[in-house]
């Protein structure tokens, strides 16, 4: 009986996965104490900061040291149009200057493993515009993209995928509304979804009421059952699923595979000249190499 059970749960090897969240924190950079706040959440949450807000750098470098995963919330044109701050991508942008800022993004914002957006429910149902930001992403060869799903229309993934970028979504926010109900109620929403999807991501903010609700639940996770992991670390799992039902958590691949499908240069082609005022990327304007060539 006990072998038949064994061989059971060695042909299905889901089993034998325990179910993981992931948990990105959004809107890093312009208010330091919230801010540091998010950076001391116990585990291992996903801090996402905004490009040039004038704290992210050193709340970058903090939560690094920290051991969390750093990711570049970069703002997209929204359909309501609401302004972007600085360092925003809009259909109005040159591919140029749209890869510029983008790089420029990438350099304001230190340790950064992955990409997600800030609004974009316009920019991310364009494909001409997330075409250009994947092939900018796989410049860099060592990033993943998580599409924040603010808009039904949004081709972010699709897009990603088709260049074997690693991808995936958010499934839940945390805090669409700043009320403590809310909060916890999504929060077991995320878990209830990881158990039985075997994972789940979800979004929230450095708002006060959230930031309280993280601090009292956290801690009661490793008594839920379900694991907290960095974005990368969810990615490779789902991929692995996606790859083969049986697989077990113990045999998850490296996103570093991804290093092997470098972009030759033709593919990140830059189009129109940048305006004057596009800002100089330091050390790095790929965008130039190209139309040199």
């Amino acid at each position: 009986m006990l072998l038949g059970m064994l061989g059971l749960f060695a042909v299905t090897g889901r089993a034998l996965a325990a179910p993981v969240i992931g948990l990105i924190i959004d809107d890093i950079g312009w208010r330091a104490a919230d801010g540091r706040r998010a950076v001391q959440l116990p585990g291992a949450l996903t801090l996402a900061f905004l490009p040039h807000a004038p704290h992210s750098r050193a709340l970058a470098e903090e939560a690094h040291r920290l051991g969390k995963e750093i990711m570049l919330h970069l703002p997209m044109e929204a359909s309501n149009g609401k302004r972007l701050g600085p360092g925003g991508l809009t259909e109005a942008q040159s591919e140029k200057d749209f890869k510029r800022t983008v790089f420029a993004g990438l350099a304001s914002v230190p340790h950064v493993r992955g990409v997600n957006n800030h609004m974009g429910s316009r920019l991310t149902a364009d494909p001409l515009r997330m075409r250009w930001l994947m092939q900018t992403l796989m410049f860099r060869n060592d990033l993943y993209f998580v599409d924040s799903r603010t808009t039904a229309a949004s081709v972010a993934e699709r897009e990603a995928a088709a260049r074997a970028l690693p991808v995936t979504h958010r499934d839940v926010f945390i805090d669409y509304e700043d009320d403590t109900a809310v909060i916890e109620t999504q929060l077991a929403k995320l878990l209830a979804r990881a158990r039985r999807k075997g994972s789940a991501l979800g979004i929230g903010h450095p708002l006060p009421r959230t930031l309280d609700a993280l601090e009292r639940w956290l801690p009661t996770l490793h008594a839920s059952g379900v694991k907290l992991v960095p974005v990368s670390v969810l990615i490779e799992q789902r991929n692995a699923q996606r790859r083969n039902p049986t697989w077990q958590a113990s045999s998850s691949p490296s996103l570093k595979v991804a290093k092997n499908s470098k972009p030759s240069p033709s593919s990140i082609s830059c189009g129109a000249p940048a305006s004057r005022s596009s800002p100089p990327v330091s050390g790095m304007d790929p965008c130039a190499a190209v139309v040199a060539r």
